[in-house]
């Protein structure tokens, strides 16, 4: 069974590995053709919000009590999940 240190540290290293995925794409949009440029910043706009909520589900679960994580833990996978499927659709999008 995973702990709640073990849980919060998969999380930080998948929100690393999501901005440097969000930094790649943020470096293809600046040099971007003007008319890809906003389909680009309108998906990465997106991406910054999910992440966001991500990293503050992530906060949560970090100030929650050893007993009250797993209960934090379902929206969490939830809000991780929503992000994982957005970055795919996002690097599969722009990689056209």
């Amino acid at each position: 069974m995973t702990t709640r240190n073990e849980y919060v540290e998969q999380l930080k290293q998948k929100l690393d590995v999501w901005n440097e995925d969000l930094g790649r794409l943020e470096a293809r949009a600046k040099v971007a053709r003007t008319d890809l440029q906003i389909d680009y910043e309108m998906g990465l706009e997106k991406l910054r919000q999910q992440r966001d909520e991500a990293a503050a589900k992530l906060k949560a679960l970090q100030a929650s009590s050893e007993d009250a994580w797993r209960d934090l833990a379902a929206g969490a996978e939830t809000a991780w999940g929503a992000m994982r499927e957005a970055m795919d659709k996002a690097v599969s999008h722009f990689n056209r």
